[in-house]
């Protein structure tokens, strides 16, 4: 056993990158195929609500269904003229994890439909949740829990976070399973997260070297063929490789968030030789309205009236340049330290620095992909 794990030590010394590369795990870096969650809906109602609940008047579907749900309990109430605050219609959501067995509980989050202003202190009844083929595989109840508060009187009112959605931990109960047998096949698929030819290229090389046999093929840049390996099902497979290390790599791309001003920049982003200048230029406008009042003047027998008072428009535009242009020359293959160094020293702000990204790239002195959020 000393023999096998030397050896387990000396593969993966050999598959491992150089010292101070980063690293990944194989699990962290793809998704395997068939192993996934799905997605489930539901329509409910939340009862228990201290007033708080839609106003059933401007929500006609929340009184459709409490009328609906009390003829199910033998209650009827048809025709009648409900007036009840303490009811809300909800979308209920919730995600089924991979190979759930019945009886397995979810979490579920609960989101209000109507005007309802709080579900505080709510419960959600017996919902079904349905998947994208429009069959039940969960049923949801219980207490909502909500990080959110309303407070307040006849004149101000505060709010926080946001009452009108919460969530059930564990109200959900798993009633119908997605057949799917992972060890009945004999490969399966490694869908990158993150799509590159040369991060597949090594998670491959990666498997094969700790395997001593070919068992991934890299068959584009999205996704690896795994095999099963010999006296082995594809999930023990899976298990032995899933702890590989692998240096994955990546495009050179800069994302730009105009509305918040955020720019994260790829450590593989190089600037061409281009030169940058920037100047300081201010536009002052102000307005100075005047009033114009017009004269006055009474006698013992005479009083003028008629008279207006004309507002006079007063416009002083003001153009300052700066009398500094900063002016910065970027040697070819600057790095991404050395670029944000240099726009830093030039005192760019984050809006100033996304209009020079633009421009660079504009140029052809960009050597990245420019993605706008």
């Amino acid at each position: 056993m000393r023999f096998y794990a030397l050896l387990l030590a000396f593969v993966l010394a050999l598959a491992a990158p150089p010292a101070g590369a980063y690293t990944a795990r194989i699990k962290d870096i793809v998704d395997i195929e068939g192993v996934r969650k799905n997605q489930l809906v539901g329509y409910g109602l939340v009862v228990g609500l201290n007033g708080t609940g839609d106003s059933l008047g401007n929500a006609p579907f929340t009184e459709q269904s409490l009328i609906a749900m009390l003829e199910r309990l033998g209650v009827n109430i048809r025709g009648q003229n409900l007036n009840t605050g303490n009811v809300a219609a909800v979308m209920v959501t919730a995600a089924l994890p991979p190979f759930a067995g019945q009886g397995t509980t979810i979490d579920v989050n609960v989101s209000a439909l109507g005007d309802a202003s709080s579900l505080q202190g709510g419960t959600l009844l017996v919902t079904p949740l349905l998947a994208a083929d429009g069959q039940a595989y969960a049923v949801a109840q219980g207490a909502v829990n909500i990080a959110g508060f309303t407070a307040g009187g006849a004149a101000e009112e505060v709010t926080q976070n946001t009452p009108t959605a919460g969530r059930v931990p564990g109200g959900g109960t798993v009633e119908k399973e997605i057949a799917f047998t992972l060890a009945d096949l004999p490969q399966v698929r490694l869908s990158l997260k993150n799509p590159d030819f040369t991060t597949a290229r090594r998670i491959a090389d990666a498997v094969n070297a700790y395997a001593g046999r070919d068992l991934a093929v890299a068959e584009n840049g999205t996704s690896v063929r795994l095999s099963a390996a010999p006296d082995q099902s594809i999930v023990e497979t899976i298990t032995d490789i899933e702890q590989l290390p692998v240096r994955p790599d990546q495009v050179a791309r800069v994302v730009i968030s105009e509305r918040s001003g955020v720019i994260v920049m790829g450590a593989n982003v190089r600037i061409s030789e281009v030169a940058i200048a920037q100047g300081n230029l201010t536009i002052k406008v102000t307005e100075t309205p005047e009033a114009s009042q017009p004269e006055v003047y009474a006698s013992d027998s005479f009083v003028q009236s008629g008279a207006e008072t004309v507002v006079l428009e007063r416009t002083d535009v003001e153009v300052n340049q700066g009398p500094d242009t900063k002016l910065a020359v970027l040697d070819g293959g600057v790095t991404l330290q050395d670029l944000v160094t240099g726009l830093n020293r030039l005192g760019m702000q984050p809006r100033d620095i996304i209009t020079i990204l633009q421009a660079i790239k504009a140029a052809g002195a960009l050597q990245a992909e420019i993605e706008v959020l």
